[in-house]
């Protein structure tokens, strides 16, 4: 069954953490870094995105953002794609740099954003990029050194965290480090990647209905930061699109099916849907198909990727495409 689709409520902070695939090296040397670092400034500051931590490890990164003007899939999407054309082209390599499906986490901002702004910055130091905290305090590939001004970074909501330990700069930016050196020798912290909802075989709608027979003790799915009540809130935002996810499953949809519906409108065979072509019918029926599959059933543009033999970016294109088509025709999934 394909995963659900990622959250991406308004409002609230994620943590999100890509990684390259086998856990090889996603930079190579600081000119890798400085690279995906003004990309990332650029499009923090178009998007309107906050940022309140952040640190790039040699094969892994961490971010914690609050959505700004577009949803974060598609920030993630134009940084990530555009960092690995760019990485591929100086070192003269092909294929995949990172693992398909970076890792989204929606987190209860009250609770955990003082914990996670510190876990995230103090990697560096657990992974032994630098040796110690003097050295993480002017480490450039960190928000840690922005927040203890030693780094200037336009983007990086700097007040905004330092503000959560005390009014006047000097005696926050004291309060921080003092936070963040008692955590120096705490180790992976599990208790912050997710919590709050089990991934059942019915969704979100499932997950609900064992909540509501006061089942409360359910096994994390990873998409969720909180206590109770934010769960609950989320859920809320989340329930319209995840309840349709279930119901078209419930009934049998998956890409064999959308395939057959874009077949049987377009008056071609299933396997031309699939296949590459440039004859306009085929990329309608294929830009349709994707359509269906990324926003209707919650497959991601990667997954989709290596199903078409196409680029994740390609595909996005295929979704603005179909959905373009779907509006003017009114095409609809079901009949």
């Amino acid at each position: 069954m394909p995963r659900l689709a990622r959250l991406d409520a308004p409002g609230v902070i994620h943590h999100i953490i890509i990684r390259g695939i086998e856990r090889r090296k996603i930079f190579r040397d600081n000119r890798d870094r400085e690279n995906l670092l003004e990309r990332l400034g650029k499009l923090l500051l178009e998007t309107k995105t906050g940022c309140y931590a952040w640190t790039f490890l040699p094969n892994h990164a961490h971010f914690l953002l609050r959505r700004g003007e577009v949803p974060l899939a598609t920030l993630m999407r134009r940084l990530l794609t555009g960092y690995v054309v760019s990485f591929n082209r100086r070192h003269k390599r092909h294929g995949h740099l990172l693992q398909n499906r970076y890792k989204s986490i929606v987190c209860q901002e009250e609770t955990y954003l003082q914990e996670l702004v510190r876990y995230i910055h103090l990697n560096p130091l657990r992974a032994g990029v630098v040796p110690d905290l003097a050295d993480l305090n002017s480490y450039p590939y960190c928000g840690h050194s922005a927040l203890m001004g030693k780094r200037k970074r336009p983007w990086q909501k700097v007040d905004y965290v330092l503000h959560s330990f005390g009014k006047r700069v000097r005696r926050a930016r004291k309060e921080y480090f003092l936070y963040v050196e008692a955590g120096a020798e705490q180790g992976r912290r599990r208790d912050l990647v997710g919590g709050g909802l089990v991934r059942s075989l019915g969704g979100w709608a499932e997950a609900e209905k064992l909540r509501l027979r006061g089942q409360d003790h359910i096994k994390s799915d990873e998409r969720i930061l909180g206590d109770s009540d934010f769960v609950d809130s989320i859920l809320a935002q989340a329930e319209e699109p995840y309840t349709r996810q279930c119901a078209l499953r419930r009934r049998g949809y998956d890409l064999e099916k959308i395939a057959e519906r874009v077949a049987e409108i377009y008056g071609i065979k299933v396997g031309e849907v699939f296949a590459r072509g440039r004859q306009q019918r085929r990329v309608s029926a294929r830009s349709l198909f994707c359509f269906w599959a990324v926003r209707e059933m919650g497959n991601s543009l990667a997954s989709l990727a290596i199903r078409l033999g196409m680029s994740p970016a390609g595909v996005g294109y295929a979704v603005q495409r179909g959905e373009a088509i779907a509006h003017e025709k009114g095409y609809q999934l079901i009949q």
